[in-house]
């Protein structure tokens, strides 16, 4: 049975939990944060000392409560989003396994149970530390880190444009470029989907039993995913194998062909300027075959490099 908001004994554990959390609290300020008078709240003191709680109080007019020592608080839990709220957290801030809060995560993490757990461990081994600028909840990213954790199919609303409702399997939450991304099969569309989390709202998860593909790289997938659908067709032709190719160009750019006598690049970009960039990287010759936009974007950045140097 739960406890009624107003009875006595929830109103005493909402009085501890501010004097845990103020120590030093006076019973006016106590008072106020529960809503009642002083009175009433040396009154609800009493009810915690009742029941063998150290509740010690320094004299005078301004005294305060503060725990005593010996006391032992119940067994800390946590709900699966506050979990994995910190967690994001974590990855946010860039804390790594060898930093405090690092260490402290995976000690959280061995004390979870084993779904909670899971979610948890799903969540940090597919993210990177990424430069996120979004706004995102994190309660939804939580619970489609929870979805994907434990194979639920989901219910969302996404905003593009316009507003709809629609069902994925969830595969993974990715941060990159920016963005939180969940990548995911739509039962919608029957097929391979990327939704950027801030747009995503009213997550409603469903039965068990989503099938994720064998050696998914979730990281890899988003990568390659983010290469297509812009409306400039990009052809590249460069002169050198693919292998030392692929350690030049960022998976972002596109799909990488082995042709004779190199490598092809075949993607897509909204962003010529960009592009024509990260093409300066590759250390062997290459020819842009399309589009002329970043064609012209390579030649005015080589003049650009090759005046800086007069």
């Amino acid at each position: 049975m739960g406890l009624d908001g107003d009875s006595p004994t929830s109103r005493a554990l909402s009085a501890l939990a501010a004097i845990q959390d103020a120590p030093g609290i006076t019973a006016a300020e106590l008072g106020r944060r529960l809503g009642v008078t002083d009175r009433a709240a040396r009154r609800y003191v009493a009810i915690l000392r009742e029941a063998d709680i150290p509740v010690e109080s320094t004299p005078g007019r301004y005294g305060g409560y503060r725990i005593g020592r010996g006391f032992r608080p119940p067994p800390l839990t946590f709900t699966m989003s506050e979990a994995l709220g910190l967690t994001m957290a974590a990855v946010e801030s860039h804390h790594g396994a060898d930093d405090a809060a690092g260490r402290a995560l995976a000690k959280l993490t061995r004390v979870l149970p084993a779904e909670l757990a899971a979610a948890v461990e799903a969540l940090r081994q597919v993210t990177t530390p990424p430069e996120v600028e979004a706004d995102v909840d994190p309660v939804v990213v939580a619970r489609l880190a929870e979805a994907a954790a434990t194979r639920r199919r989901v219910s969302l609303r996404y905003r593009a444009g316009s507003s709809f409702r629609t069902t994925v399997d969830p595969w993974a939450v990715v941060p990159r470029r920016g963005h939180w991304y969940l990548l995911c099969w739509s039962r919608d569309r029957d097929a391979r989907r990327l939704y950027r989390v801030d747009r995503i709202s009213d997550v409603r998860l469903e039965e068990h039993g989503v099938e994720v593909p064998a050696g998914l790289d979730a990281a890899a997938t988003v990568e390659e995913h983010l290469s297509e659908g812009w409306e400039l067709a990009v052809e590249v032709v460069v002169e050198a194998p693919l292998e030392q190719v692929r350690w030049w160009l960022p998976r972002q750019l596109g799909r990488l062909e082995e042709v004779p006598g190199g490598t092809r690049l075949v993607g897509t970009t909204s962003t010529p300027d960009w592009y024509a960039v990260k093409l300066a990287e590759i250390r062997a010759p290459f020819r842009v075959v399309s589009p002329p936009e970043l064609a012209e974007e390579v030649r005015a950045l080589g003049e650009r490099l090759r005046a800086a140097t007069r």
